[in-house]
């Protein structure tokens, strides 16, 4: 399976917050991880997209991409951990998002998981 397009879906979305420069999820974002783990476990036949984002001012593009890549990974082991099948999950990073002029979005330092419909 892949995750072309799994941003745009507003249905079973979880915003995992991470500090600026971190790779690991903070103690903020064991609620919503544990709420995305308890979904995709109670739907076996759901899959579960993750998708890193690092802000712009979090280093350079090769660099973010690097974090945002670690960030999802983390979150993927984090539900692994909790139960859902690795075989379900996708970690991908993505490049920062940017809204006019330039300024980046908030969602940039989070990872999103989306339990694909």
């Amino acid at each position: 399976f892949n995750c072309v397009g799994a941003e745009r879906l507003e249905e079973d979305v979880f915003e995992i917050p991470f500090a600026r420069d971190a790779a690991a999820p903070g103690e903020a974002a064991r609620a919503a991880i544990a709420a995305a783990a308890a979904l995709a476990k109670a739907n076996p036949e759901r899959m579960v997209c993750v998708l890193g984002h690092a802000g712009a001012q979090e280093g350079g593009a090769q660099t973010g991409l690097q974090l945002a890549a670690r960030r999802a990974r983390a979150v993927a082991e984090a539900l692994g951990r909790l139960g859902v099948e690795r075989d379900r999950i996708r970690a991908e990073a993505r490049r920062a998002a940017f809204s006019r002029g330039g300024v980046a979005v908030p969602q940039a330092r989070s990872v999103t998981v989306v339990v694909l419909p």
